[in-house]
C-alpha cells in the first residue's frame, strides 16, 4: 500500500488530495478570498479519507506544501502534516510551492520558460524560472519587480508567468516575452507525482525540525488609529 496525503495551504485556496502510488485519486480544495484553512482543512482531510474508504492509519505518507507563501496558511499546513505523521510515525514530504504551481505546466510544450509567481506586498513577489526540463534557470527568492526583472535569465525566450503575482507584473511591461496565467494557484492535486518520486527516493523531512519556508520574516502592519 502507498498511501501519500497531500495538503497545500500557502495561499487563500485551501486543497488537499490523497494518491496511490503517484495516481491521483481524490481531493477537494476551495478558492474565496479569505483564510479558511484552519476551519476548512481538517475538514477536507476527513472527507476525502471517508470517499475512498481508508483511515489516517492507512497512510504511508503526507506530503505539505513548505512554502514560499502565506505565513498563515504554511503554518496551518505543516502542522496538521506534522501531527499526522506523529501520530501515525510515517515520513514527512515538504515540495517547493513554486515547483508545485508549475507541475500542471511541463508537459504543454508551448513555452521556453516557466515563472510561477507569488504575491508578497507592493511590488514584490516570490518567484523562481524553470525549463522546460525542470530545472531551475532561477531559484526561488523574492523580488522587487521591475520592467527589466528575469530579462537576463530568459531574454527573448517566450514565458508563461503564472500566479496571483502575474498581474502587478503585467501592469510594468516587460521585457521578457511574457504571457500569463493570473488565475491560477498552487493545488494539492498536483503534488501527486512530485511526491511519489519523493517518497521513491526516500527524501523525506525531520518531523521535529521541520519548518515551513517563509523566505522572508513574517511583517506585521500597525493598526490603523481611529
Amino acid at each position: 500500500m502507498s498511501y501519500i496525503l497531500h495538503i497545500e495551504t500557502s495561499t487563500i485556496q485551501c486543497s488537499v488530495s490523497i494518491a496511490f502510488k503517484g495516481e491521483y485519486i481524490a481531493g477537494k480544495q476551495l478558492l474565496v478570498n479569505e483564510f479558511i484553512h484552519g476551519k476548512k482543512l481538517h475538514v477536507f482531510i476527513k472527507d476525502i479519507l471517508e470517499k475512498i474508504k481508508i483511515k489516517t492509519t492507512d497512510l504511508n505518507a503526507v506530503a505539505v506544501s513548505k512554502g514560499p507563501g502565506s505565513y498563515t496558511g504554511l503554518r496551518i499546513g505543516v502542522a496538521a502534516a506534522k501531527g499526522i505523521c506523529f501520530a501515525q510515525d510515517i515520513p514527512l514530504i515538504g515540495v517547493n510551492t513554486l515547483e508545485i504551481m508549475v507541475a500542471p505546466f511541463f508537459n504543454k510544450n508551448e513555452y521556453d520558460y516557466l515563472i510561477p509567481m507569488l504575491d508578497a506586498r507592493r511590488m514584490e513577489v516570490y518567484s523562481a524560472i524553470f525549463d522546460t526540463k525542470k530545472r531551475y534557470i532561477q531559484k526561488t527568492n523574492a523580488f522587487v519587480l521591475s520592467e527589466n526583472s528575469f530579462f537576463d535569465k530568459v531574454e527573448n525566450g517566450s514565458c508563461l508567468v503564472i500566479g496571483n503575482g502575474a498581474s502587478k507584473f503585467k501592469t510594468l511591461k516587460p521585457k521578457i516575452n511574457a504571457h500569463y496565467n493570473e488565475e491560477h494557484f498552487p493545488s494539492a492535486i498536483d503534488m501527486c507525482d512530485i511526491c511519489w518520486n519523493h517518497y521513491k527516493d526516500r527524501n523525506f523531512e525531520n518531523i521535529a525540525l521541520f519548518e515551513p519556508y517563509y523566505l522572508k520574516d513574517f511583517q506585521t502592519q500597525n493598526p490603523k488609529k481611529k
